[in-house]
């Protein structure tokens, strides 16, 4: 696919701009997205953007203790981190898991990085990570003592094992 800007290169960057619930796709090589990023950054910078999510409940008064809470390793206040967008250091996620998690659920709409495959993605290696969730299920089957659905989610494992050694094979 080639860039939607310079029509001359391959299209190695994509994007998805939803505004007033319509989606559209934008696809561009290296250098008209580092063009755009640009553009963009001084039109509006991510570090200005986090800030703005920062700000909680339009209206609502934020907890003092939120503006007193401070990173042990880096010393970055959340008052801090608020005005810049940005972490100080590792740390500073335990530090603000507090004012990070409703951030983040906001931002992404989870907490938990779910992570994304490509789509050419190997047939094996998809199906590795299927057998992965299985085993996730099963341990939380196990530690609730639902030992109907472990058994259930025990005998899809071994089928799922059963059909990638079949694929390893061909």
């Amino acid at each position: 696919m080639l860039c939607d800007i310079c029509k001359k290169s391959e299209a190695t960057v994509h994007l998805t701009e939803i505004v007033d619930e319509q989606m559209s796709e934008l696809h561009l090589c290296e250098n008209c997205a580092r063009q755009k990023s640009l553009a963009m950054e001084q039109q509006f910078g991510l570090n200005d953007l986090l800030a703005g999510m920062a700000d909680f409940g339009k209206g609502e008064k934020e907890p003092e203790t939120s503006i007193s809470a401070k990173c042990p390793n880096c010393g970055l206040t959340y008052a801090d981190f608020k005005k810049i967008g940005r972490l100080g250091c590792g740390q500073c996620y335990n530090a603000f898991s507090k004012y990070l998690v409703p951030l983040l659920k906001r931002i992404h709409g989870s907490i938990q990085h779910t992570g994304k495959s490509p789509l050419k993605v190997n047939k094996v290696l998809k199906k590795e990570i299927d057998i992965q969730a299985l085993r996730n299920r099963l341990q939380k089957a196990i530690a609730q003592e639902a030992f109907e659905e472990a058994a259930k989610l025990r005998d899809q494992i071994k089928e799922a094992e059963k059909k990638i050694g079949k694929d390893a094979a061909e």
